[in-house]
């Protein structure tokens, strides 16, 4: 189920997300005038909010929850691309219809914008306009980072690579780095869309993660999350290094 109302149900100054998304580049003062043009949406886990090929007439800002982003091949199967959480700005491309599809693994809160109504403010905030510059620039290194992943890096390596960004990703643009240790990262994909993410084996993921516990990089309480106890080997070990 996906529940809309026409203002987000919080102000904006009060959203989660501000701090660390796109929408940070708008001055307090302002910011009725980015809210007028929010749709806000809450959407259940298992629904789709973005159908791949459909018109894109919308921005989606992610303010709550976590998407899996795919593509969807000729017979039915679907890759999945990558990950959307909090603060996440979604459906930068260029083109006329949307390039991937979005399904929201938890519960999810998103602000819409329309695409020709956002386009029009930027006109009068270009602060923002360059913040969204900087977000497609990030896309596209991610994309090259991805490739990496895919072609180069070893199993161990790929894993490694999707804890470590995973950890980045929640400490909403806080410094992760040297030894730094993540008390917990929450895992709401499961093994089957990780393995799909990395290009992997549920098996492979499974006995992967089994052994980075017994070297102690990391805990699994739960299926859904893990505790990483020594972040610096495991960054070592997602660019090459160990």
């Amino acid at each position: 189920m996906i529940v809309e109302s026409v203002r987000p149900s919080e102000p904006c100054s009060a959203c989660d997300a501000r701090s660390f998304s796109v929408c940070n580049a708008i001055e307090l003062r302002d910011l009725d005038r980015l809210a007028a043009l929010a749709v806000s949406l809450t959407v259940e886990a298992g629904r789709t909010f973005i159908e791949e090929g459909d018109p894109a007439e919308c921005f989606f800002n992610v303010t709550g929850g976590t998407a899996k982003l795919f593509k969807l091949l000729p017979d039915g199967r679907r890759q999945i691309t990558g990950f959307a959480s909090t603060g996440t700005f979604l459906g930068l491309a260029v083109s006329s219809t949307y390039a991937f599809g979005a399904e929201a693994l938890d519960a999810m809160r998103i602000c819409r914008f329309s695409r020709p109504k956002l386009r029009a403010l930027l006109d009068d905030f270009p602060a923002m306009e360059k913040r969204l510059l900087e977000v497609a620039s990030n896309e596209l290194v991610a994309a090259q980072e991805q490739m990496l992943l895919l072609g180069r890096k070893t199993a161990r390596e790929r894993l490694a690579s999707f804890l470590v960004n995973r950890a980045a990703c929640l400490s909403n643009g806080a410094c992760v780095c040297g030894t730094r240790v993540a008390e917990k990262v929450t895992l709401p994909m499961t093994r089957s869309d990780i393995a799909d993410y990395l290009g992997l084996t549920i098996e492979t993921v499974s006995r992967t993660l089994t052994r980075f516990k017994s070297e102690h990089l990391i805990d699994v309480p739960s299926a859904s999350e893990i505790i990483i106890r020594d972040y610096a080997a495991l960054q070592g070990l997602a660019t090459g290094l160990n």
